[in-house]
């Protein structure tokens, strides 16, 4: 029987398998990490660490904020999108929106979390003006967006509270009046989210606006892979329509994770 390619004997390139298990932790943690933390979660010495950080730094594979604590970098997301459109999940996006024809004319997104914070990889803005254009590559708090509380409602609480109690700059900065202002209501909240199904963001992000969003999945990872969200005026939602936003970007978001390889949630 033939060994297995992805056993250690079949490593040709031992300094690529521990840039990749780099990134690897820095993803699943979903908060930056020290060099110590790093040395000690991947059993690595510090001095070859170093300068193997220091590489990925230079690449913008990875970030080092203020405090020396390193996260992922921008150049991920160049890889994150060239995956997306090779499942042509973006345009697979757009297509299953207009083919279910509920609020054709409102605002959607779909995005993917990094650490606290939200990143729009596909946008398409609506007919209805809401004061603020979306656009790919646009990064907000995940605490105040419809697509930020979807997918960290599929996260462990005791996960929630680790990013959220660890950011280093503190609790983000507040984008309107409203907006939840502390661990504990966002933890409240996502009990509620995986109650209904859906996240809302009632004017957390901007005045004037409402959004519902939905987390989607893929065949791997048991946490949400990416988020989706309709966004609509507040002066236009009522009980009904609010239903009828969150259920169908529920029904969106499940068709966008069955074309991930995902099984179908409960």
């Amino acid at each position: 029987m033939s060994a297995d390619p992805a056993s250690p004997e079949r490593i040709l390139a031992p300094a690529v398998a521990r840039a990749s298990a780099v990134l690897d932790l820095l993803a699943r943690s979903g908060r930056p990490a020290t060099l110590a933390e790093l040395a000690r979660a991947l059993q690595l010495p510090k001095s070859s660490l170093h300068g193997l950080c220091a590489t990925l730094e230079h690449l913008n594979l990875i970030t080092r904020l203020d405090g020396g604590q390193m996260t992922l970098g921008p150049h991920v997301m160049m890889w994150a999108n060239a995956f997306m459109a090779r499942l042509d999940i973006t345009q697979e996006f757009f297509a299953s929106w207009d083919d279910m024809r509920v609020l054709p004319e409102e605002t959607i997104t779909l995005s993917v979390r990094d650490g606290a914070e939200v990143v729009y990889i596909a946008c398409r803005n609506g007919q209805h003006p809401l004061g603020l254009r979306f656009h790919a590559g646009m990064r907000l708090p995940a605490v105040y967006t419809a697509t930020g509380l979807a997918m960290l409602s599929t996260l462990p609480d005791a996960s929630v509270r680790k990013l959220l109690d660890g950011l280093p700059g503190g609790w983000p900065v507040p984008l309107t009046d409203h907006g939840l202002r502390d661990t504990a209501a966002v933890i409240d909240e996502l009990r509620r989210i995986r109650q209904r199904r859906y996240s809302t963001d009632r004017e957390w992000v901007r005045e004037g606006m409402y959004c519902y969003g939905a987390p989607v999945f893929d065949s791997h990872h048991p946490e949400a892979v990416a988020g989706v969200a309709v966004s609509i005026r507040s002066l236009e939602a009522n009980p009904a329509l609010e239903e009828r936003a969150g259920q169908a970007i529920r029904k969106l978001a499940d068709r966008l994770s069955e074309r991930l390889g995902a099984w179908r949630r409960p």
